[in-house]
């Protein structure tokens, strides 16, 4: 049974989401599903909206503050909700903040460092191979990529195919945002430029990595029926 104080972190990962299978919703699932029983209180949440290969959360910073002040325990739904980087888990670990992943109750610190840099190592390996194996193809003469004219064929597939995928991004993108904009405007912030300044002061970027614009908060909302409606 869960004991004391805690302090929820979810991400969402723009780009990954879908799937992971750990959105918003299924994240706090699993972090109300470890703390259900026994005697607890979860003081507060922050959500991070970005992607796993950047160290600077501003949520994160801010979770970990409030962890401190309140002598609380981090709660996290998966481990690699924070990051698959070993440095970045040690530094973590340095804190002073105890945390604990909802799918690994029972690890301890040493358990989670092992599995954070053999994760770590396995990334790394995959991008090595993947270089080897096209500098070695590239080395035997073999014409990579379109170059291939009996290729042209599945160039226009490909390049439809990629319409097809951005369009998907998009929605999806705007499927992992649309959760911190609720938040934003049951917050009393009703305004397009209101939730712009709210999303820019979060540290959360556009699909494409840049800052919120009432313009862009327009697009995610046009999504979303009925909600343009709330943030005239």
């Amino acid at each position: 049974m869960a004991e004391g104080t805690f302090i929820a972190y979810y991400r969402v990962s723009t780009d990954r989401q879908g799937r992971s299978g750990l959105g918003l919703e299924a994240q706090r699932a699993a972090v109300e599903s470890y703390l259900n029983g026994g005697n607890w209180e979860l003081a507060g949440e922050y959500v991070e909206v970005e992607s796993g290969k950047r160290n600077d959360r501003p949520e994160l910073l801010k979770a970990l503050e409030a962890c401190r002040k309140l002598k609380a325990k981090l709660v996290i739904a998966k481990l690699d909700r924070l990051a698959r980087n070993v440095h970045f888990i040690s530094g973590l670990m340095e804190s002073g903040v105890d945390f604990i992943a909802t799918d690994m109750p029972e690890a301890n610190r040493l358990t989670i460092h092992i599995i954070a840099a053999m994760a770590e190592y396995e990334r790394e390996q995959i991008s090595a191979r993947t270089k080897a194996a096209l500098a070695a193809a590239k080395a035997r003469g073999t014409r990579l990529g379109w170059s291939i004219p009996s290729r042209l064929g599945e160039q226009r597939k490909a390049a439809l195919r990629g319409v097809k995928a951005n369009q998907t991004a998009a929605e999806q993108f705007a499927r992992n945002v649309l959760p911190i904009i609720r938040e934003i405007q049951a917050a009393g912030i009703t305004t397009l430029q209101g939730i712009a300044d709210a999303l820019n002061a979060r540290g959360v970027r556009t699909a494409r990595g840049r800052h919120w614009y009432a313009s862009t908060v327009r697009n995610i909302l046009q999504r979303d029926t009925g909600q343009l409606a709330k943030a005239a």
